[in-house]
């Protein structure tokens, strides 16, 4: 009897088993109570009153926290009530005032549905208190696809303790599947409800259950929830569905990535393993945004040591803490830095691991920056690459493959036109070694360092707003693992001289991607996100191209590789050009540019 409520209880208790007899009685004699039995009444209620509340406090009834009480504490109760009336039955028969024993039954029923009831009613009133504000806390969910995933989904934000989601309504494209219900809850239709029903159900993120679907009907989906005001989510595409359980971790917002129109890429992965296993294998610029996927998927392919070569360290640095976590003693990893403008520290990396394979990423990318610095673009981007190709010939590499652009393809830009000088110069390189030489050109990658989407965030998340060079504006886009994929793939085909086109489909209009990631924060454009357009920067291009020649490309094994049909030069005269260009006149920015402008024709910049 600890407290106030203990004390209300212990009151209530009293009232209860009394009245709990009465009812008893009337209910055995039909409320015509025979005169002898109710002379015994009072004594029973103070037999009664006394045992019950004597054994509920020896059982610990009145020092129980109610407001947590669970299935233990009922239990207490069932067997303390049972225990009082047997003993109330016993003292009856020794003081000769026993009712009929169905009187006690009947008792002790109502005994335990009262003295149960009453203390249970506030854990059950506090635990719908809980889940109704759990359920108004959870944000409100429209599945998209009504499969095995999306089942499989639905349960698990069901059964989820930890779940912040409430499945309200799924949406799917099967007639069939019209007015039924998935796991409880109800199929409203096809995406031609979505827009309606996200609107009358008050949902608040829209989830895309459907991974087994292709990819341009995921982007017609995307394309309807976007009209809504609902965050998006998305069930990765490619996943395993363990046990046959699907996860809410599995779950992430939608990306920009999903709005390429791409479809999954192929790869040879016996041709890809049959070359990169055992060997040790160079990558230059391995701390930045391609070198670093490079070596992380390199890596998976077993080679015998892996050599990250970068000038800056931070990035290899965290690089290599990765790669060692995740491969632990599987992967000899190296971390060397350097600049391939350093030949004499080329020399050193190749004489003492002697590498049998190169992935050349290191360059300066950044377009205007390098209009800025022309003689910066020129030494590295031409005389690194050069510095690089020379040490793989002469230690006797078997391939070397240049990380090229869309921008040396009739470059108006410094990188762009040096890009497309070192692809000549492996092409060169190729035609006096045993070394195979190959280069593979694709365009931007997204959310590599100094592309666009980076910017566009950081810009979102500073409430705005956007600039954009010029509405018109095109890009190709393809996400980094994909890029790299196909790079590693070209290098397990390259016969040696080729320059690698990779299938970047269609052109994406940068209005478009801005518009789309400003959707995906959840935002308005034009209300929530202003966009403002900012004009061309020096050296950049309206569309960009991947093609030199008009004359068509060669396909490969894969179809989303191709190889560009170059035209021949001199290589000899060309290179001599390149070895004759004194080191003192790349102070001089007009002669840089001149130089340049010899070397690739088609760069179009005014001196």
């Amino acid at each position: 009897m600890k407290n106030l409520n203990n004390r209300t209880f212990l009151v209530a208790d009293c009232l209860f088993v009394n009245m709990a007899l009465f009812i008893g009685l009337i209910i055995r004699f039909d409320a015509d109570i025979p005169e002898a039995m109710s002379g015994m009444i009072p004594f029973n209620f103070l037999i009664t009153t006394i045992v019950s509340i004597l054994i509920y406090n020896i059982f610990g009834i009145y020092s129980m926290l109610w407001n947590y009480a669970s299935v233990e504490e009922l239990l207490k109760i069932f067997w303390s009530t049972i225990t009082s009336t047997i003993v109330q039955l016993l003292l009856a028969t020794y003081f000769n005032v026993l009712f009929p024993v169905s009187v006690y039954i009947i008792s002790w029923m109502i005994t335990f549905y009262l003295v149960g009831s009453v203390r249970f009613i506030g854990r059950i009133t506090k635990s719908i208190k809980i889940k109704n504000q759990k359920k108004h806390t959870k944000k409100r969910i429209m599945i998209i696809g009504a499969g095995d995933a999306a089942s499989l989904l639905i349960k698990e934000m069901k059964n989820n303790k930890r779940s912040t989601y409430e499945p309200i309504v799924a949406i799917d494209d099967d007639p069939k599947k019209h007015n039924t219900q998935i796991n409880s809850v109800p199929i409203a239709g096809g995406r031609n409800k979505i827009i309606k029903t996200a609107k009358e159900m008050s949902i608040e993120e829209i989830v895309l259950a459907i991974p087994s679907v292709s990819k341009k009907k995921t982007l017609e989906i995307i394309n309807i929830c976007q009209k809504t005001d609902c965050k998006l989510k998305v069930l990765p595409s490619v996943y395993s569905l363990v046990n046959g359980e699907v996860s809410i971790k599995e779950i992430r917002d939608v990306t920009v990535e999903d709005l390429l129109p791409r479809d999954e890429i192929s790869l040879s992965i016996e041709e890809i393993s049959g070359y990169l296993k055992g060997e040790t294998i160079l990558v230059t610029g391995g701390g930045g945004s391609i070198g670093s996927e490079l070596c992380r998927q390199i890596a998976s392919f077993e080679p015998e040591s892996l050599l990250v070569f970068d000038i800056y360290e931070n990035n290899a640095y965290e690089l290599q803490n990765e790669l060692i976590q995740k491969y632990k003693d599987k992967l000899d990893i190296k971390v060397i830095i350097g600049s391939i403008r350093d030949k004499k520290r080329l020399d050193y990396v190749f004489s003492r691991y002697r590498p049998g394979i190169v992935f050349h990423a290191a360059a300066h990318k950044h377009v205007p920056l390098m209009e800025f610095n022309p003689q910066e673009a020129v030494k590295n981007n031409v005389f690194g690459t050069l510095n690089l190709a020379e040490c793989t010939h002469q230690y006797n590499c078997k391939k070397f493959v240049l990380i090229s652009t869309d921008k040396a393809v009739n470059p108006t830009s410094i990188m762009g036109a040096t890009k497309r000088i070192a692809e000549l110069i492996i092409q060169y390189m190729n035609s006096i070694s045993k070394t195979k030489f190959s280069a593979v050109r694709f365009g931007n990658v997204l959310d590599s360092s100094g592309s666009v989407i980076p910017l566009f965030k950081k810009q979102i998340e500073h409430g705005g707003p956007i600039t954009i060079t010029h509405p018109e504006v095109t890009r190709y886009f393809m996400t980094i693992p994909e890029a790299v994929s196909l790079v590693i793939q070209s290098g397990a085909m390259m016969e040696g001289g080729e320059i690698f086109i990779l299938d970047m489909g269609k052109p994406v209009k940068i209005i478009d991607l801005a518009k789309s990631l400003i959707s995906l924060s959840g935002l308005k454009p034009g209300t929530d996100i202003d966009i403002e357009y900012i004009g061309l920067r020096p050296g950049e291009k309206l569309h960009e191209e991947l093609l030199i020649s008009e004359d068509g490309v060669g396909i490969t094994k894969n179809d989303k590789i191709f190889i560009e049909k170059s035209k021949l030069i001199d290589f000899d005269r060309y290179m001599q050009e390149i070895k004759d260009f004194e080191f003192d006149n790349l102070d001089d920015t007009e002669k840089v540019i001149s130089f340049v402008k010899k070397l690739v024709p088609t760069y179009q910049k005014d001196l």
